[in-house]
This record gives structure tokens, sequence and C-alpha cells, in this order.
């Protein structure tokens, strides 16, 4: 069976058991009965095979410092539970179903219980359902044999796309933002695969741990994604999968995957990055994240602030909009990266351009560029997410370019790459198909001029913004007036020999870093206001990446008589049309 028929079925089945829950519970309510029970049943399901080897160690070493290392290796996992009940067993006694279940599910490991802490209406709503009698039904669906979520039977790949199906139609049933958890799977793979371009040693495999971090790592899709496909390029690479997510739904669903992968799951951490960062003064390998669009971060405003004034802080080179905090996610990466370090980060239009000189997202962009950290933009096609159809971005930065790359951007026009859904699901109507994703790669790799493809250096997005005075109109107010005399009396900060200049008549011009200002001046201002000046006390230099005028094909009007053509024909047909009409009336 294919991965996505597999999924559509698991999907369907886990989707169809919330039928038991109608009347019990409201609409909204179901998602928060069956994840945490598809989260305990994949355990149940992993664990099933080594119970009675994890009893018989239970007796063997209770109270002893052995123990929790010995009841590990008897389940084979890094969690485990002692109870005698599995959920097949749970339903030889259905009188004391809730009792038995609750104690089944405060049986497990202490890391499995934090997990499931955190799906916190569960408890309650347990509660409800054995009340209603609607437990027990639930609990035999998530028994039959087309629930069997063991990993031989359900892949660690396919139960993540299986959980984001779920937390999709959940969220769409209550009309929350159902794309907010994840990424889809190709334009990770397309993230990863533009990462391990330039590196060798990842696909060598040199002994050492790759460690990877999401700061915004939702339901663990980036990390899991990452960690098949560099596998699949070198099995024996080690890697290390850290991130943090704010949700606590969200979070226990990142874990729990992590914990049954056999990953370290101590390093996926709940909490918010921007205000309570867990990563503190670490780095990383990699970074891959897709962090939310226009989140305002008005509530870490203070502690994003403090950050930001001290020097060894992730922000600061400035701060966005409050309204707007992926350019903090943007700095994160940044800060995250080891000497060697490559990131991808998703961002939406507004980080190439929003912001004049001088303001936080222009900093944030001329730290980023002078430091020579961006190393590419690929512009995505629209409609590929599941919340959103807007222009979206990939950031790659590279904190060591090759030798090549240095001092340059490469800006890449992949919008038109992909291919139509047969199906939309939410906003997304597009797919990245496996061709478009080599050619992308290529394009990047071969770093070479093209017209999907185009090279710069970083100087070409920065320019100085400089301030033009002009001096005040005599009371006639005509333009032709003589200036003002250049024995006018002095004003404090204005220079000796200068006019008074009048606000109203100040203008601003944008210089491009690579001309000489005197030079532009005369020639694009001097000309038409033969009595202005630079107030070179206010000039500011800003950066900004106007991505799509660089790609930008002029397409000429179609001629006149052209047009004219084409609309006779029409307004001979439409009276066709109308004579034809007239005559089926009669």
């Amino acid at each position: 069976m294919s991965l996505a028929a597999t999924v559509a079925e698991k999907a369907n089945l886990i989707w169809a058991i919330a039928d038991k829950l109608t009347g019990v519970f409201k609409p909204h309510q179901y998602g928060e009965v069956i994840l945490p029970l598809t989260v305990i049943r994949r355990f149940d399901s992993v664990l099933e095979p080594t119970k009675e080897m994890v009893l018989q160690a239970a007796q063997l070493f209770a109270g002893t410092p052995l123990e929790e290392n010995r009841l590990c290796h008897a389940a084979g996992h890094k969690f485990y539970n002692t109870s005698p009940f599995t959920f097949t067993r749970l339903l030889d006694a259905p009188d004391d179903l809730e009792p038995n279940f609750r104690a089944y599910c405060n049986a497990f490991s202490p890391n499995v219980r934090q997990i499931l802490e955190r799906f916190k209406p569960f408890g309650p709503h347990l509660t409800t359902m054995a009340e209603k009698n609607v437990l027990y039904m639930v609990l035999k669906e998530f028994t039959t044999s087309k629930a069997d979520l063991h990993p031989s039977r359900v892949s660690n790949l396919e139960m993540g796309y299986i959980f984001e199906e779920l937390i999709r139609r959940f969220s769409e049933a209550h009309n929350e933002d159902a794309g907010q958890h994840y990424t889809p799977r190709e334009v990770i793979e397309l993230m990863v695969n533009l990462l391990l371009t330039h590196d060798n040693a990842t696909l060598a495999g040199t002994g050492a741990t790759t460690t990877i971090y999401d700061p915004a790592c939702g339901t663990g899709g980036m990390l899991s994604v990452a960690e098949e496909h560099i596998h699949r390029c070198n099995s024996a690479a080690s890697l290390l999968l850290c991130g943090q997510e704010i949700n606590d739904e969200t979070f226990a669903i990142c874990k729990a995957d992590m914990l049954i992968k056999g990953q370290d799951a101590d390093y996926i951490k709940l909490g918010n990055t921007l205000s309570d960062d867990q990563f503190p003064g670490q780095t990383f390998d990699y970074v891959l994240s897709n962090p939310p669009f226009g989140r305002e971060w008005k509530n870490e405003k203070a502690a994003v602030e403090r950050e930001a004034a001290r020097p060894e802080g992730r922000f600061g080179a400035g701060l966005p909009s409050i309204s707007d905090s992926q350019m903090l996610f943007l700095q994160t990466a940044v800060a995250r990266l080891k000497p060697e370090g490559r990131a991808a980060i998703i961002q939406n239009g507004s980080p190439l351009f929003t912001g004049d000189a001088g303001s936080g997202p222009s900093e944030i962009r001329r730290s980023i560029l002078e430091n020579d950290y961006l190393d590419a933009i690929i512009a995505l096609p629209n409609d590929i997410f599941y919340n959103t159809g807007i222009a979206t971005y990939i950031w790659l930065l590279c904190k060591n370019k090759p030798q090549a790359r240095r001092g340059k951007v490469q800006l890449i026009n992949a919008s038109g790459l992909y291919e139509k859904r047969r199906k939309a699901l939410g906003n997304k109507r597009n797919d990245i198909p496996q061709d478009a994703i080599a050619k992308i790669c290529r394009l990047y790799g071969d770093f070479a001029e093209s017209p999907l493809s185009r090279i710069f250096d970083v100087a070409d997005f920065g320019y100085t913004r400089i301030t033009v005075e002009r001096p005040a109109l005599p009371a006639s107010g005509t333009e032709d007036a003589p200036a003002a005399p250049a024995d006018a009396p002095k004003k404090r900060g204005r220079k000796p020999g200068k006019p008074r200049a009048d606000a109203s008549r100040r203008d601003t011009e944008n210089v491009p870093l690579k001309e000489d200002i005197q030079a532009y001046f005369a020639r694009e201002v001097l000309p038409f206001a033969p009595d202005a000046w630079i107030d070179e006390s206010k000039s500011k230099v800003g950066y900004e990446i106007p991505f799509t005028r660089y790609f930008y094909e002029y397409t000429p009007p179609r001629p006149a008589a052209e047009l004219a053509v084409e609309l006779h024909e029409l307004e001979l047909r439409l009276g066709e049309s109308l004579a034809a009409l007239f005559e089926d009336e009669d």
C-alpha cells in the first residue's frame, strides 16, 4: 500500500471513531479526545510485544536503583508501562473501565506521563465518556486490527502524516488555523535538499553527531522529514533532533513521536521561543523552521526588548513591527547556527522590503547581509500551504559560504514550478513535484544566471536614504522666486551659509550604495531643484530585496487594431446569439 493510501486509511478510520462522541461532546472538542487516545494507542501498540518482559522486570527490580534502566531495557524502548492492561485487556472488564484505564495511563514511564499531561482537557473528558457510556465503544474501535498503530505496520513517517491530517480536520471543524502546526512535506524535502547541497560532511558521514533545530517545531514534521531524508542519503549519520513548541497539544505529539523513534525526547522543549528560549547559547549544524506569519509579539515584548539590549542576545540587530514576529525567528535562526551552520527558514514577502532605512526590519536585513549570512532566497509557488495562499519564500542562511558565493546572494524564482492538486486541502491547491524540487536544487547548486536565477552582490540591495532640503519660498509662494540669501540668520543645527530649510519642501531620495551620493545628487536632484542641499546628519543606510522587480517581464499591450477586430467579432457573435434566441421565442 502506498504512503498516501496508508495515511488516508488510518486517518479516515480514526476520524470515524469521533462519530461515537456525537451528542456527548461538541464537534470542536472531538480532537481533545481522539488525539490523546491516538497517542496512547500508538504507545500501546509499540509496547504490547514486550509487555510480559516488562511486568517481570517490574517485579524483580521494584524499588531498586536499577529499576528505570531495567524496565526500559525490557521494553526495548526509552519508555515503558508497568500496568498488566493493554487496550485489548481493558475491554475484558467493562464495569471498571474508567479506573482501570486511568491506572493504565498512570503506569507509563514518567516521560510518557509528562506527554499525556499536556492533553489537559482529556482527564475531565474521560469522566464524561464513562458517564455517558461511550468510553467502551471508543476504546473498542481503537483495538480493531485496522487501528493497529505498531511501527511495523505504520511507520514513523506515516504516523506523522496521520497526526497532521487529524489535526487539520479537527482544526477545520472548529474554524481554527489548521496549517499553523505543520508544513507540506514536499516543502520540507526541498529545504533539506537545499541545505545538503554544499554539505559533503553530513552526506559522507564523518562520525560526528549532526544537530538539527526547529524553534517552532509543531508536531515535529520538519525534524522528522529532515531525519528521514538525511538517513536516506547516509544511513550511518548520527542525528540529534532539537525543537521548541509553544502549543501543549502539538508539543505532546512531537515528543511522543521522538520517543517512539528512539530519539532523545528531552531535546523537545515546551515554551515560547521568543520570551522563554529553552536553548540559550546553544548552536546547531542545521536550523529548519516555518514560523507563524503575522503573529504579534505584544505578550513577549518586555522579554524580547531585554534580550535585544544584551550584547549576546538574539535580537540586537533590530526589532520588527509588533504585529509580526517572523523576523524575530529569522534572527533566532542566525543566532543558533554554528560557525559552519546552515539554515532554511520560511518567510512571507514582508521581511524582504518592509521598513525604511534605519527601521528595525531594515536593520535586521542589514545585519544579515553585511555579515554575509544570506546565501539565497527561493520564491515558492502560491497556494502550497494549508492555511495561506500568499507568496512565501525560503531564506537560506550560511555563516561560512563556499568561496564562490561569498559576498553574493542568489535569488531563485520557483513560483511557477508546481502542479495543481486534484483536490484542494484548505488553501493548498498546488504541490511541488519531485522534478521541480530537483530543478530548484540544480539552479541553486549551479549558481549561475538564468531566467529563474539571478546573482547579486550584497551591496546591490543597499541604499543610502538622503534627506533633501530646500529653502522657504518668498511670501508670494512662486517656485521661480529667488532663493533665500546665503547670509540668512543662523539656526542651531544648520550649517553656516545654508538658508533656512522649509519642512514642507523636504524630500528624500534612496541612493544605491554602489553610487556616489554627490554624483547622484548632481544628476537626479539639482537639475530640478537647483536650490536644494543634503542634510547629511539625517542620512541612513537601508537594505531591501525587491524580489519580484528582478524577475518582472514586461508584456507590451496588444495593438489597438487587434483589440478592435476582436471586439467586433464578439459583437457579431453576440448579435447572432440574440437573433437565435428571439427566433426560438417566435
